[in-house]
């Protein structure tokens, strides 16, 4: 077998006998793999178990090799393209919102699905979905409020709604929430993802499921630049385990049954509109009203911050192009000190921060840097928004927006 991802143009066909598996059996195999995932000889237990076929073959991509036969690659963004229906998962959150008002904007119908948690303000989840109904009518947006893992909900969505795209970013986040209470994330974020990558093989309308990911899937990475085919075994939170884990069950569900599947790795997404809850936002709240800000480490910690329309385009580019099984980073490439980027939100609030300095807290990662030359070459990503640039915009937005 190949060490590579290939992505293939010929149509998938899936069968009578496919569709037969129960999700009850499928879930017992990810339950088995789940506490592989943090083994330290899991390289040696797969090949001895056989319940993947390599981590060549389950994580990585050889972006060096064309293997496209000379085919040129879907562009369903083309003029005269047909209307999508986009299942969009998280749609009341930051990066859903920002997402589904990217593809009503174009014309696309949008159906949104949240559980409407409060890891946040369920406030400002609510006020996405009021701004995108005033914005677009309720005509070409459809909103379900429920769990990801209510099958009931999920199988009446795709018969009422059939989707032909799914952009699956719901999901419980961060890291820190993860150590102390992993079973919701097991809940969320992988049986979530089963139940609908289920529902997506038993419509066959569903032609690409597009995904969310994380950088925090590399763990202490001593890499320059993060690639897609760097080891993502070694996780250092049950976050980034969940995530690992949504990538091994879309390399199933594309081998099984053919089913496009496209990861999309993020790194630190900040702007207007940003969570409350990241250090973007809590960072200009808190200089801004003159409290204290906790600094974990010695600043020296480094992000790979990027912008949210510059990652809401590459989430849109890869919902457009099914290339068979892939994962992509969507990063700027530009990592910040923490130190400077607290720096430039100083200078912008002309306000000196009061920082608190606490040791490094479990979980959190030294540095990220992503490596975007394969989603430059296979979905045309092109960041352009700097991080003076975007936290400009951040700014300027909370200043007009400072009780939200």
């Amino acid at each position: 077998m190949s060490s590579a991802w290939e992505w293939s143009m010929e149509p998938r066909i899936f069968t009578h006998v496919d569709v037969l598996h129960t999700t009850q059996r499928r879930l017992e195999i990810v339950w088995a793999i789940f506490p592989l995932i943090c083994e330290k000889h899991i390289v040696d237990i797969v090949e001895k178990k056989k319940l993947i076929y390599s981590i060549e073959d389950m994580t990585f991509v050889d972006w060096t090799k064309d293997t496209s036969g000379g085919e040129t690659m879907p562009d369903c963004s083309a003029p005269g393209r047909r209307r999508s229906t986009v299942l969009i998962t998280g749609g009341a959150g930051f990066i859903g919102s920002a997402t589904a008002r990217r593809f009503l904007s174009r014309g696309d119908n949008v159906v949104v699905l949240d559980e409407m948690n409060d890891h946040y303000d369920v406030k400002r989840k609510e006020q996405n979905i009021r701004s995108l109904r005033q914005e677009f009518g309720n005509g070409r947006m459809e909103f379900f409020q429920g769990d990801l893992c209510d099958e009931q909900l999920v199988e009446h969505i795709f018969s009422k709604c059939n989707p032909n795209v799914v952009c699956h970013l719901g999901a419980r986040v961060g890291v820190r929430p993860s150590i102390k209470d992993p079973s919701v994330y097991v809940h969320s974020n992988i049986k979530g993802t089963v139940v609908l990558l289920e529902a997506a093989v038993r419509h066959k309308n569903c032609g690409n499921f597009v995904y969310a990911s994380s950088s925090s899937v590399y763990g202490e990475s001593t890499a320059a630049a993060f690639k897609e085919t760097d080891s993502i075994m070694r996780p250092l939170s049950q976050y980034a385990v969940s995530k690992a884990t949504c990538e091994l069950l879309a390399f199933t569900y594309n081998h099984l049954y053919g089913l496009n599947t496209c990861g999309l790795r993020f790194f630190t997404v900040y702007g207007p509109n940003g969570r409350p809850d990241m250090a973007p936002h809590r960072f200009i709240e808190r200089i801004h009203r003159g409290l204290a800000i906790d600094l974990y480490g010695d600043g020296t910690s480094e992000r790979d911050y990027t912008y949210v329309d510059d990652v809401v385009d590459g989430i849109v580019r890869a919902c457009d192009r099914p290339l068979g099984n892939v994962v992509f980073n969507l990063g700027n490439g530009s990592p910040v000190s923490l130190r400077e980027f607290v720096s430039i939100i100083e200078n912008m609030l002309g306000k000196k921060a009061i920082i608190n300095e606490l040791p490094t807290q479990s979980g959190d990662v030294p540095r990220t840097c992503a490596d975007i030359t394969a989603a430059r070459e296979m979905l045309g990503y092109d960041p352009k928004t700097t991080l003076t640039e975007g936290l400009k915009k951040t700014v300027d937005w909370y200043l007009n927006h400072p009780v939200i």
